[in-house]
């Protein structure tokens, strides 16, 4: 599962890139420092994989991760090839989700790209070139499916419809990821790859002052608008969570706690893109290891067992379920059962975030 991280030029996108996977990817004062998009591989905090590795002192301890992608700043034309638009736009389409980096602070030492410090149109530029990408994508589309529609074809028939209907949507200045879609036209979004209909979450990038308290009016305004849209707001320093990066484990708690921070900001934006998702977690534990697995929330306890071994979901037998709660409440898994709160669950039990299992299987 990648999180695409988007904005114009000079936002902070490769610096939050870095310091969220101390990649090292390149962050220079100049548009387009990013060109290939950059990829890294991050673990998602979890207070309770800590608590469940005290309660078993396994030899090793894996966190469950998700990946974050830098892509290049975008401009104002990019979906008509401006700033080498249509390869950048081309890049969002293959992520999952979209996390997009608003310039909330004010320093004559870095550049704007449009000359001015305005959130709200950075982030209506942004989703313009993402609508107006759909746009051309879906009447492409429909220039085919409106000619095998005259052969009287249901199927094209129905096709056509979803996708007049997009087209409404977006020239009335929508975005997909608002609709309440059924099966169909989710298909065929995913088929698109259609950019507007991806998650986002907004990235407010803001000096230290501003993260320490004081109010800043540009995130304000960025807060409204993401209100108004559903979408979720996380603000961070840039700039602080790149000199936390350099830091070791100790000194990072050392320098939050003088800040007077209970945790990073990046670790607030890798819990929001993993909700931004739609994902949850499971635990597997014992002496050898205590594990994370990540499973979309609504999968099956075979699908579970599949992300350890396809083996344990071609097999399924049950799974024996205590919820992290109870497990930790009782001590272990032996007591847990003592008290009744193991559970035997079949093939059609919902995995919960949360839930300790281990899987029965036979092939």
């Amino acid at each position: 599962m990648q999180i695409g991280i988007v904005g114009l030029p000079n936002v902070g996108k490769s610096t939050l890139f870095n310091a969220l996977t101390n990649a090292g990817a390149a962050a220079e004062n100049f548009p387009f420092c990013t060109i290939d998009p950059n990829v890294g591989v991050v673990s998602v905090p979890d207070e309770r994989l800590e608590v469940l590795n005290d309660m078993y002192h396994p030899k090793r301890k894996v966190p469950t991760t998700i990946e974050f992608v830098d892509i290049a700043g975008l401009v104002r034309g990019a979906s008509r090839g401006e700033g080498l638009g249509n390869q950048f736009l081309g890049h969002i389409r293959e992520v999952d989700a979209i996390a997009q980096v608003v310039r909330c602070f004010i320093d004559e030492n870095v550049t704007h790209v449009d000359g001015s410090i305005d959130p709200v149109r950075d982030i209506e530029i942004i989703n313009m070139e993402l609508l107006l990408a759909d746009l051309a994508t879906i009447e492409k589309r429909r220039e085919k499916t409106e000619r095998a529609a005259k052969s009287g074809a249901k199927k094209e028939r129905e096709e056509l419809a979803i996708l007049d209907h997009f087209i409404a949507v977006i020239e009335d200045g929508g975005s997909l990821r608002q609709l309440d879609l059924g099966e169909q036209e989710k298909r065929l979004i995913k088929e698109l790859s259609l950019l507007s209909a991806k998650p986002m979450i907004y990235i407010a990038n803001v000096d230290e002052d501003s993260l320490l308290g004081e109010n800043n009016e540009l995130v304000e305004r960025v807060r409204d608008l993401a209100q108004k849209e559903g979408a979720e707001l996380v603000t961070v320093s840039a700039k602080i969570e790149a000199d936390i990066a350099e830091l070791d484990q100790e000194e990072a708690e050392l320098f939050l706690a003088d800040l007077g921070l209970k945790e990073r900001g990046l670790d607030r934006v890798i819990r929001a893109g993993y909700k931004l998702l739609g994902l949850i977690t499971f635990f597997t534990v014992g002496e050898d290891e205590v594990r994370a697995w990540t499973v979309r929330e609504g999968s099956t306890a075979p699908q579970a067992a599949g992300k350890i071994h396809t083996d344990m979901q071609r097999g399924f037998i049950r799974a024996e379920v205590v919820s992290y709660q109870d497990l930790v409440q009782t001590g272990s898994l032996a007591k847990a059962r003592e008290e009744g709160l193991l559970r035997l669950e079949g093939k059609d039990y919902l995995i919960k975030d949360g839930d300790i299992c281990h899987f029965r299987f036979n092939v």
